[in-house]
């Protein structure tokens, strides 16, 4: 049974290859889709022509980032550490709402007006960045005093990697906007795929 909670945790591994695939080749279904310029949420976005392909390579996504979030969540549960228990807590919430809430909600492209949906989508877009925020400072805090030194220096490096988007978008020019907004959507896959690993490797049975 153990090993195969372990095993699970690759399936971290499973979604970010997964959305990355949705990320870089779904766009060829997408004439005049331009990366630098547009955001990931436009390739699956409701009446977007790349929609299917991108539902088709990204269908892996979420339920392979709920799986080995979930067991880490579990395996996290052993630790003494306050602080760490609540990061991984809230790290697992947002993943469970980002893999529902964007399925409920997708974006609606081609509308000149903010309507229910896209307002819902955004909604879910604030609570997955403020949840993703606070659970990598908090791991960034707590992970060494678990024993797991080298995790709290990946979510810095997430955590770092989050802050640049929404600071990029801000403040650099439109025609990068879809550049500055990848390193905000990938910080949190990646830093899933790298927890699945540690799950993997063992390295949670450190914190008890």
């Amino acid at each position: 049974m153990e090993k195969t909670f372990k095993l699970l945790g690759l399936s971290g591994v499973i979604a970010l290859l997964s959305y990355s695939a949705m990320v870089f080749i779904s766009p060829i279904a997408y004439p005049g889709y331009n990366w630098m310029t547009m955001a990931v949420s436009e390739l699956s976005a409701a009446g977007s022509p790349s929609q299917t392909l991108a539902n088709q390579l990204n269908a892996l996504f979420g339920p392979c980032s709920v799986l080995s979030i979930t067991l880490v969540f579990i395996a996290s549960r052993k630790s003494k550490v306050k602080l760490f228990r609540l990061g991984i807590t809230l790290f697992t919430l947002m993943e469970w709402i980002c893999a529902t809430g964007y399925e409920m909600f997708p974006w609606v492209s081609g509308v000149d007006k903010l309507i229910f949906q896209n307002f819902m989508h955004l909604a879910v877009t604030v609570a997955v960045v403020v949840l993703s925020l606070s659970s990598l400072i908090l791991l960034a805090i707590s992970s060494k005093r678990v024993g797991l030194k080298s995790l709290g220096l990946w979510a810095i490096i997430a955590l770092i990697a989050m802050l640049i988007g929404p600071i990029g978008t801000s403040f650099m020019p439109p025609s990068v906007f879809g550049l500055f907004e990848r390193f905000s959507t990938f910080s949190a896959v990646v830093f899933n795929a790298i927890l699945g690993v540690y799950l993997f490797k063992g390295r949670f049975t450190s914190i008890i």
